[in-house]
């Protein structure tokens, strides 16, 4: 092979081994430059100081994965992100806080926190670092993956290949995702309209430099989840290099180019091609996905007081169906139902901040689009529009303005704001579906109306650092019904506090009531008659519980165990199926364009218990389990397993660095079993019923009745990096599921053509049907190549 050659590993041997670090130390509130701060490498000996500008030089120090801890008298203790040190250098800048007073000599200063906990959310907030996201089994570099081993993240039945999170017992329609603040409607690849979830991630992974996921005790100013909110913090380009990278995937190639356009402005750019398809019809996939993606990032900063920053991100998505099915009747099955996908994503916006004294104000502006068209023939037989089943087409867009103000008043920190959008939404929908008898739905749709928000918080954060205090407030509102126009109705209070009752062991408590709108599909679904169905529709809320005990010392350990309990009002019911909404969720497509009632009742409760321990520069630990129930209250009061009560979560995982810049990763998954709902045999069979969907019917009235086995896989990772003069080149080898684990998600029914009562009347005449064991669970091996220059 190429990468063992001889030359090639002269060339590495003769090539710079050590690399430098520059960066730039600033006052957080005035932005001015700090002098004389020592900068040292976290757990490591080398440092530097800095001048009079602020800036810094740590030379010679070997490639890999960094933090960097920064000391001045009069300041808070700083440890940065994870920056990761290539052969072009790295670069950082680091924000220091004024200690709110001075302390006195016999005073011990508080030592900085590695896990970067933020003040306003001192539990069920974990920050995940660049090393995390590059190298962890399994996930190839996908953020949601990487996102699905944290404490209470919980998998889509069976583990499966899509991206939907489960958290804390509730589901994929209930998070939400901010990029530098700039609120972004999905982050896959062929989402499901009104959910989330998607098999690929949109978002490149060289853009990210951390990603704050809460599961709880949300920010008053990202409103909108009541399962998680994740908070994407994009990198900035480098002001002194230009660099450019060519990264070969699992399933796609991409190039990115990050560096200075001037003096004060720094950019990042990427495209992304998939080639999904070559390698989905080589394994005899039933479908050929083809996506492509770009992302920019242009930031500049005027001066110290004023900076203003682009952000755009989209993507285009195309399905169609492989009718080469290799003989499987689980491909056949699929084939049948699975509608041809095609979507267009994109959001984009822009960010003015302003400091002045000890307050800034940011003004964060954007606009976000999807075009999602779907459409099915029946038996994928287009020659005549008699064989329609499905042709579904919307679009939905939103511009929103926000508006937030921070200020520092001694020992307080006060957040104010507010925010407008403009949702517009409009569908196309013409479907053949079943309920009791064989019903078209065909109607147009258009939506437009106003959102609205006001909030406010105070964080009191003693000055030993020993104690915290934090209250919020937040209102929505909108013009979509008179129930949701007044923002009394969906008050949202939050209070969260935190207290280090003995040295590194915290105790931390946070209660709070949050809102989620219904999707735009539910809200715009009309009858032939062209009404609006769900126009008494509520706000989703929730009301949470937590309690928790964290112990985490400068070394690298955290423990930590926490308790939750969430309640949940005004969900969505579905009045034909009389199940929650949600469960339907997990699946390509459209979730909610259904007659719904705002009248389920949830609930999730559990504990938590997590590990992670940065042993030392080579080797890092982590592990969570999660022991849970999530059900829902049936109209005549008994309580039911929601669909992603699995009950239990395990996910351990370990990261060790070998010599000669190999490091090796293992991460080794358990999920409880799914609930399952039995097939209704008799309606599945009905020629009317099946001609309609192409699948089998569930029986609703056993909905979630039993359980599927368990899910369990092991994940290992092995990368190998190359340092020569004038580029890097990276590689990895990744494995799904080492040990071939088979999972059953149940079996199937299906038709085979045949009609046994071909006399009778065709709403009685029934197919033959035959039963289908699915089985999923692969050995999936994959490689990647990256080339930095």
């Amino acid at each position: 092979m190429l990468i063992l050659s001889p030359a090639l590993l002269k060339a590495e041997e003769e090539a710079p081994k050590f690399y430098p670090v520059n960066g730039k130390v600033i006052d957080k509130i005035t932005r001015e430059p700090v002098a004389f701060a020592t900068v040292s490498v976290w757990k490591g000996t080398r440092f530097a100081t800095t001048d009079t500008l602020g800036n810094f030089v740590i030379d010679n120090l070997p490639a890999g994965t960094y933090r960097f801890q920064i000391d001045l008298l009069g300041y808070v203790q700083y440890i940065s992100e994870e920056v990761m040190l290539s052969n072009k250098g790295a670069y950082i800048t680091a924000e220091l806080e004024e200690e709110s007073r001075m302390l006195t000599s016999v005073t011990v200063k508080p030592k900085a926190d590695p896990f970067r906990r933020i003040p306003e959310t001192p539990l069920s907030q974990r920050t995940i670092g660049v090393q995390e996201i590059e190298r962890n089994p399994g996930s190839n570099r996908d953020i949601s993956r990487v996102v699905s081993s944290l404490p209470g993240v919980g998998l889509p039945p069976g583990g499966g290949y899509r991206n939907d999170l489960l958290v804390r017992g509730g589901g994929p329609s209930e998070n939400k995702f901010f990029l530098d603040g700039i609120e972004i409607p999905s982050i896959n690849h062929f989402s499901t309209q009104g959910s989330s979830g998607g098999p690929v991630g949109i978002i490149d992974a060289d853009f990210i430099r951390e990603v704050d996921f809460y599961s709880g005790s949300f920010p008053v100013a990202r409103g909108g989840g009541i399962s998680s909110v994740l908070d994407f913090k994009l990198k900035e380009g480098d002001p002194l290099k230009n660099r450019f990278k060519f990264t070969v995937g699992a399933s796609e190639a991409g190039i990115t180019s990050s560096g200075h356009l001037s003096q004060k402005t720094s950019y990042l750019a990427s495209v992304r091609l998939s080639y999904a398809q070559f390698v989905f019809k080589l394994i005899n996939l039933p479908f050929l996905t083809t996506f492509s993606d770009t992302q920019i990032k242009i930031k500049t900063r005027f001066d110290n007081r004023h900076e203003l920053t682009f952000i755009a991100l989209g993507g285009l998505d195309d399905m169609t169906l492989n009718d080469d099915t290799g003989g499987k009747e689980s491909n056949e099955y699929i084939l049948a139902y699975l509608p041809v996908i095609q979507q267009e994503v994109f959001t984009a916006g822009m960010i003015y901040k302003y400091y002045y004294g000890s307050n800034n104000l940011a003004l964060y502006l954007s606009h976000s689009y999807l075009n999602n068209r779907n459409t099915k023939y029946a038996g994928n037989d287009e020659s005549s529009e008699d064989n329609l089943s499905l042709r579904y087409k919307s679009i939905e867009q939103e511009s929103k303005l926000r508006i937030e103000n921070v200020s520092k008043i001694g020992d307080f920190r006060l957040i104010a704001g507010a925010g407008a959008e403009l949702p517009r939404y409009t569908n196309d929908t013409y479907q053949k579906i079943f309920t009791q008898d064989p019903v078209t739905i065909n109607y147009n749709s258009t939506l437009n109306f106003l959102k609205y928000s006001l909030f406010a918080n105070i964080n009191y954060t003693s000055p030993n650092r020993k104690f915290t205090a934090n209250g919020g407030l937040r209102a929505d509102a909108n013009s979509f019904s008179p129930e949701m126009a007044n923002p009394l109705n969906q008050l949202s209070p939050r209070v969260s506090l935190s207290w280090e009752f003995l040295p590194d062991l915290y105790l931390n408590a946070g209660a709070g009531r949050y809102f989620q709108l219904p999707p735009y599909t539910a809200m715009g679904f009309r009858n032939g008659a062209g009404e609006l169905v769900n126009k008494d529709l509520k706000y989703i809320g929730s009301d949470q519980l937590t309690l928790g005990v964290d112990y985490r010392n400068d070394k690298g350990l955290q423990l930590s165990a926490e308790l939750f309990w969430r309640n949940n009002f005004n969900g969505m019911w579905s009045i034909n199926d009389s199940i929650p909404v949600e469960g339907k969720g997990i699946n390509y497509g459209v979730s909610g364009n259904e007659p719904i009632e705002s009248s389920l009742k949830s609930r999730s409760y559990g504990v938590e218990l997590s590990a992670r321990w940065f042993v030392s520069d080579k080797l890092n630990l982590i592990g969570s389990l999660t022991m849970f129930r999530s059900e829902y209250q049936h109209p005549e009061g008994e309580w039911i397993a929601r669909a992603w009560n699995n009950k239990r979560l395990l996910t351990v995982s370990a990261g060790y660095k070998l010599p000669r810049n190999y490091v090796i990763g293992l991460k080794y998954r358990y999920s409880g079993g799914s609930p399952a709902t039995p097939i209704d045999e008799f309606k599945s069979s009905l020629v009317s019923a099946w001609d309609a969907s192409g699948r089998s019917y569930p029986d609703y009235s056993q909905y979630n009745s039993y359980y599927l086995g368990i899910f369990n896989q092991l994940d290992i990772r092995v990368d190998k990096e190359f340092y020569f003069r004038k580029f890097a080149l990276k590689l990895y080898v990744d494995i799904q599921n080492v040990l071939s684990q088979k999972y059953n998600p149940g079996d199937v029914l299906v038709s085979t053509g045949n009609i046994v009562n071909p006399a009778a009347p065709y709403s009685d005449q029934r197919y033959e049907m035959k039963r289908i064991a699915l089985s999923e669970g692969t050995l999936v091996p994959s490689i990647g190549i990256t080339v930095e220059f």
